[in-house]
């Protein structure tokens, strides 16, 4: 069982066929938090006709974690696959969409946003990007147990998507003009924690690749977590009944 104030994921990418949606959904059904942060690119374009019943079932427990009597605070952080959808995932799931979010917690200022504002390429070349990523997906697909085809993925990884450096950097010197002590991103990929001139910088990575991370929060500090999936994935009747109700009461909003 997982017990934290703040639990943060991003780059989820629901909608491609690498996203690990089920394996979100189990470790935040073993989790205990107030404050869940969904850190960017939950979706991996703005196709719903490529969601999954997975896919959609995460999006019925995240409404049901919304609900105020549950008192768990939730919030969006829009990424750069996640433009044009504030007003669908406001109403959807009831969750406020945020572009950069700040809060106060153990005597600290912290700040979120999905770290893509620090991306150059990105911000230019939208169209370009956009097609990259989805190339990138379709090549983590076919990659798992081919050594070959992994080493060249993460060659493309360091030249295009783990722009770890230039994140970090550039959330460092926001952080710092905002006057947070911690900062966090999604985007590269790659998880990460680092310390500059008294900021901390955390990334959450992804649930994409074949060791998902997230980010856990408490008084004892921050932990950047793996989450190790076990063979099978499924999840056991009692709760894959409870989704299916979730999931058919979200697609009759």
């Amino acid at each position: 069982m997982i017990f934290a104030d703040t639990i943060i994921l991003s780059d989820l990418h629901l909608g491609s066929e690498v996203s690990r949606a089920p394996a979100a959904l189990k470790m935040l059904k073993s989790a205990s938090f107030n404050r869940l942060i969904l850190l960017g690119d939950i979706f991996s374009d703005l196709n719903f006709r490529r969601l999954k019943k997975e896919h959609w079932q995460f999006l019925g427990y995240i409404r049901k974690l919304s609900n105020p009597k549950r008192e768990i605070e939730i919030v969006w952080v829009e990424g750069n696959h996640d433009y044009g959808l504030t007003q669908v995932m406001s109403h959807l799931v009831g969750v406020r969409v945020y572009r950069e979010y700040a809060w106060e917690f153990a005597g600290l200022k912290h700040l979120a946003m999905h770290g893509h504002q620090f991306d150059r390429f990105v911000s230019s070349n939208r169209v370009v990007s956009t097609f990259l990523s989805g190339v990138h997906l379709g090549l983590q697909k076919i990659s798992f147990g081919k050594k070959r085809m992994i080493a060249f993925l993460e060659r493309f990884d360091t030249a295009y998507l783990r722009l770890s450096a230039k994140v970090a950097h550039g959330a460092l010197l926001h952080a710092r003009s905002k006057s947070a002590h911690r900062v966090f991103c999604g985007h590269t990929h790659e998880a990460l924690s680092l310390w500059r001139d008294g900021v901390e910088y955390y990334n959450s990575g992804s649930w994409t690749q074949e060791v998902p991370t997230y980010i856990a929060i408490d008084h004892q500090g921050v932990r950047v977590n793996e989450y190790r999936m076990s063979t099978d994935e499924s999840l056991d009747h009692e709760v894959r009944e409870e989704l299916e109700l979730d999931f058919d009461d979200l697609m009759t909003r």
